[in-house]
């Protein structure tokens, strides 16, 4: 069996080292990251397993926290030596377990390994220490990949970093950034690896597929459980006898009921699109989720949503009705008026179908009403899922900040295909739950419809 590729992961101080590798091995719990200077006192490691087998091997090295006295403490290259004896000769003193403990471990790694990615902080400004660090490294006598991290915060000094690199003669370089990295930057990387290590090609080239692979079933997996929240939402159906319709205590208990079902299913596909990315529950309450922290259960239900959904999807009649066939049934469940109820139901019967609507009749007919979730509703989950998995493929295990699910949200309109896709399951509220071949092709359709949008 071929031993795993080892590549560490060098740097100074805070350039985003940890944050890089949880990003590129997708566990958010990898290392620690933190502000404060020197977080990574020792060299971890983490194995991408392909096929049962480790094929590479990624290396957290502690950060180089004085690289000047570093230089001097290695002294002059002599004749007789090349530049890694000289790092061996260095290892071997006492300076090396004592006042430079913390970088014999770091160069200690690249005697050993088959490459490095020297990760960068572009924001800092390229001064005397970052110059001795770059000298050392390229010293070691094994390949080095600048990787110019936080490209994209405006204080980025790339140009700078690029032209002190060229000097090393590191002309090939990999822009990234790992709280929000491209969407080529990761193959963009492992090419580079590629070029700087021939002899592992091969290798390498079934990581870059196995990552791809990985890449095409976690999109598969999100649009799948994405739909089939949506069916189960639009399938969710509870019927009102007579004597419950005329106590409004009962009827609002039973209103309020539907509701926080309706809460509860979207807040667990959040929960299984979380872990589908490799994120964790606090990682979303970080970043302040509205399913996480309760807004959503007002936002979701707020007559300015379902307006706002509403008319963007032209509704007409079924504007604002969240729950049921009326809207005061959706914000208090003060009322279910015959008039009222037949009005909403003519309205949404061309989005939701005869036969829903031949079934709302005979339910008026007999005294009864059946509790459901209207377009508006279902739209504005399905545009909050949606964008909730297109900004977690977007977003770096390095990220702290807020989801913005607003600016990730497709407008309403684009959603119309997705609701006709979604309209089969109207009829079937055993739907909810469990599975059939008609589900089954149901949900191929919605899948189909949110490839489209994704």
């Amino acid at each position: 069996m071929a031993e795993p590729i080892a590549i560490a992961v060098v740097g100074h101080t805070n350039a985003g080292k940890t944050s890089l590798l949880r990003t590129l091995t997708r566990r958010r719990r990898f290392g620690e990251v933190s502000p404060r200077p020197g977080t990574t006192r020792h060299v971890e490691a983490v194995d991408l397993v392909v096929d049962g087998s480790a094929a590479l091997r990624w290396l957290d090295t502690p950060g180089l926290e004085d690289p000047i006295g570093l230089r001097d403490a290695l002294g002059p290259l002599r004749a007789d030596m090349t530049p890694p004896q000289r790092i061996r000769a260095f290892l071997a003193t006492r300076a090396a377990q004592e006042a430079f403990e913390q970088e014999a471990k770091v160069l200690r790694t690249l005697l050993e390994i088959d490459a490095a990615l020297f990760v960068i902080d572009c924001r800092e400004p390229v001064v005397a220490k970052f110059r001795s660090e770059v000298e050392i490294l390229a010293s070691c006598g094994k390949p080095v990949l600048p990787v110019l991290n936080f490209v994209l915060d405006p204080q980025s000094r790339e140009a700078a970093w690029s032209a002190l690199l060229a000097d090393f003669a590191l002309h090939a370089q990999v822009r990234f950034d790992a709280v929000a990295p491209f969407d080529d930057g990761q193959a963009q990387l492992y090419a580079s690896l590629q070029a700087l290590l021939p002899q592992r090609q091969a290798a390498l080239r079934a990581v870059t597929a196995f990552l791809d692979r990985e890449r095409e079933a976690r999109d598969e997996a999100a649009l799948r459980l994405i739909a089939d929240a949506l069916l189960a939402l639009a399938a969710m159906r509870v019927t009102l006898s007579r004597d419950e319709l005329a106590a409004p205590p009962r009827k609002r208990q039973i209103v309020e009921a539907f509701r926080a079902e309706v809460l509860q299913r979207a807040r667990r596909a959040v929960q299984d699109l979380l872990e589908i990315h490799a994120f964790a529950r606090d990682d979303a309450e970080l970043a302040m989720l509205p399913w996480l922290d309760g807004r959503w259960a007002t936002d979701l239900f707020h007559p300015e949503t379902l307006r706002d959904a509403g008319v963007r999807l032209g509704k007409g009649a079924a504007i604002g009705a969240g729950i049921g066939l009326a809207a005061d049934v959706a914000l208090a469940g003060l009322s279910l008026g015959a008039a009222a109820a037949l009005g909403a139901t003519l309205g949404g019967a061309a989005s939701q179908g005869f036969g829903t609507l031949g079934r709302r009749l005979a339910n008026a007919l007999q005294g009864r009403e059946a509790l459901s979730l209207e377009d508006t509703v279902v739209l504005v989950v399905a545009q909050r899922l949606l964008g909730l998995h297109r900004a977690l493929c977007a977003r770096g295990h390095a990220a702290d900040d807020r989801v913005d699910l607003e600016r990730a949200a497709l407008p309403a309109e684009q959603f119309q295909p997705v609701l006709r896709a979604l309209q089969p399951a109207r009829a079937h509220a055993d739907w909810v739950e469990g599975d059939s071949p008609r589900r089954t092709i149901a949900q191929r359709a919605v899948i189909a419809e949110l490839r489209t949008l994704g």
